[in-house]
């Protein structure tokens, strides 16, 4: 044996696994590779479905070989797969695949594999998500589309609808425009975005230019009132008297009343002698008279057979409006058109959540989906929301959900390209006229766009400002989560996002002992409060000269390369220095107008 020691190495980072080859799971191996700099390994079921090709070419952006992602192929996420894919070694697992049964099948295979590793499931059935959570241990469940959804409700209805937070201790704090909470008892947390500009100036250093503001106010969420639905019977009424019936009606109307102003004419009659004449005729009660005129043969020949024909023809058409009506009324689709409403393109994962918050909001609410048998179809009918089944790439079925009327068309299929071809089409639909919350008269369009380059070249070609990708609004919140930290919300801000989270000080970490006003950095992190010792008391006027301990948390909004370096600055060292006690908090128990300042600043 050699006297000379072997050098010692150090143990290699653990992988994260990521099963799925969604655009979650390509947006999610790029945040973690990008952002934090660890290795993955993915596991996918092909290398030519969805985006497992983009995925198995991924390059890291910083040209490290190290952190290009492991891939692994296999068709089902099986024992032996995982434990293929380094499981028991991860640090966490995420599974986001499209199928909910698969991921909770996946979950618990995992956990048989490993007791502690820390999973990641999207889920989008919010009951099995919290028995899961509840049943796998060290397990976050989060759904994509839940993250993404007020985003385009937002952007659907001008920020008039605030992006409100969920806080565990029911705090009423949202994001909004400033000129929103102007002379209101509204405290303003801190600035988000300056959105004057061509692209968003997040977390600005100018609090002051900045228009979109959090709020922290005082009272509770009031819930909006549900759309107004007609009564059955009045939908049936308005499909029984449709278009056909109508013009048919209206013809025979037409025909009597040439044939009473001729008799009336003819024979000196007045109107309602007239009016009686024609009618009696029509109905086969009048008799024929061989001394009468030409002329008022021809009109009581006219008459008989216009009133032979009118039972039978009458008859018919109620009998098809009448099956159709009920066909229609029975399928939830629009009974008559409607004024003034959202249209939503696609009842998938994403358009299910915008139309149930759309259809919470109070607004009148149609959807349409190509399959019968797609998840928001069910819904929409459990909320009596009118949903159109057909192509929306056809002008019919845009004109059937009532397009030319509507005052925003929301796409949100999984596909970009159709997704443009049916904005176009609506836009093309669409009749130009001045609606309530819109000034120019034109249609508000909100595509759903995962490629940010296509969708920058969209707003150039076509004028389309508003779009937002599920995947991107997404990805960093499970990101987040595999990294053992919970993001408890987002906020949208254009096509980019802001992280809200709860961090905690960590032993020995880079930021205990410090202030709180020297974590904020402008543009990445804004520190908005913080929880004190293990009761949580959350405290809002952040204290400039207590230093921050272990048993603090704070609670920041944050760019996802902020969120990711902070992250970094909490994480505990290896070796933490005893707990020290932390000082008293003044500046909270201070009379107004006097400031408690150390005793080295204070004037002799």
């Amino acid at each position: 044996m050699s006297d000379e020691a072997t050098p010692a190495t150090e143990p290699s980072p653990a992988r994260f696994v990521v099963c799925g080859d969604s655009t979650l799971a390509r947006r999610l191996v790029t945040e973690l590779v990008d952002r934090y700099c660890v290795p993955v390994t993915v596991v996918l079921p092909s290398l030519t479905g969805n985006h497992a090709p983009d995925i198995a070419e991924f390059r890291p952006e910083t040209g490290d070989p190290a952190l290009r992602p492991e891939i692994l192929v296999a068709r089902r996420l099986t024992a032996d797969v995982l434990d293929r894919a380094g499981v028991r070694q991860a640090a966490a697992v995420a599974l986001v695949g499209a199928d909910d049964v698969a991921n909770v099948d996946a979950a618990m295979i995992v956990r048989e594999l490993d007791p502690d590793v820390r999973l990641v499931v999207r889920l989008f059935n919010a009951v099995l998500g919290e028995g899961v959570a509840s049943m796998l241990g060290d397990c976050a469940v989060l759904s994509g589309s839940e993250i993404a959804a007020p985003a385009f409700v937002a952007a659907t209805l001008d920020d008039e609808a605030p992006t409100y937070l969920r806080l565990a201790d029911d705090e009423l704090v949202r994001a909004t425009s400033r000129r929103a909470v102007e002379g209101t008892a509204a405290d303003i947390v801190c600035a988000l975005a300056d959105t004057s500009g061509r692209e968003p100036d997040t977390l600005p250093a100018d609090e002051e230019g900045a228009d979109l503001v959090l709020v922290r106010e005082y009272g509770r969420r009031g819930d909006p009132e549900p759309q107004r639905r007609r009564p059955h019977l009045l939908r049936t009424t308005g499909l029984l008297f449709g278009r056909t019936l109508r013009l048919a009606l209206g013809g025979m109307a037409v025909l009597f009343a040439v044939a009473a102003a001729v008799l009336a004419y003819a024979r000196d009659l007045g109107p309602t002698d007239a009016a009686y004449l024609v009618l009696l005729t029509a109905l086969g009660g009048a008799d024929a008279d061989p001394a009468a005129p030409p002329v008022e043969k021809v009109i009581a020949l006219v008459l008989a057979i216009a009133g032979v024909a009118l039972v039978p023809t009458v008859t018919a058409l109620v009998v098809d409006a009448l099956v159709h009506a009920r066909l229609k009324v029975a399928a939830g689709g629009l009974a008559d058109p409607v004024d003034d409403h959202v249209i939503v393109v696609g009842l998938g994962n994403i358009g299910t959540r915008v139309l149930q918050e759309l259809h919470a909001f109070g607004m009148t609410v149609v959807g349409v989906d190509r399959a019968e048998s797609a998840r928001g179809v069910a819904v929409a009918r459990e909320l009596g929301v009118p949903v159109v089944i057909g192509d929306a790439t056809s002008p019919e079925t845009l004109r059937a959900a009532s397009a030319r009327t509507c005052r925003a068309l929301l796409v949100l299929t999984a596909d970009d390209v159709t997704n443009l071809e049916t904005a176009l089409l609506g836009r093309s639909v669409h009749r130009s006229r001045g609606t309530p919350g819109r000034t120019d008269g034109t249609l508000r369009v909100v595509l759903r766009l995962f490629d940010d380059g296509f969708a920058q070249r969209v707003q150039r070609t076509f004028g389309l400002t508003r779009s937002r990708s599920v995947s991107y609004l997404a990805a960093p919140a499970f990101a987040a989560a595999m990294m053992g930290r919970e993001v408890i919300d987002t906020i949208s801000v254009g096509r980019r996002v802001l992280l809200v989270a709860e961090l905690p000080v960590g032993a020995g970490s880079d930021i205990e002992g410090r202030y709180c006003p020297d974590i904020s950095v402008p543009g990445e992190v804004r520190v908005i409060a913080m929880r004190t010792g293990r009761a949580g008391q959350t405290i809002w006027s952040l204290p400039d000269r207590r230093p921050l301990v272990r048993t603090d948390r704070l609670l920041v909004v944050a760019t996802r390369a902020g969120l990711a370096a902070l992250l970094r600055r909490t994480a505990p060292s290896a070796d933490p220095p005893p707990l020290a006690e932390p000082a008293p908090l003044r500046l909270l128990t201070a009379p107004a107008g006097r400031v408690d300042r150390p005793e080295s600043e204070r004037p002799a």
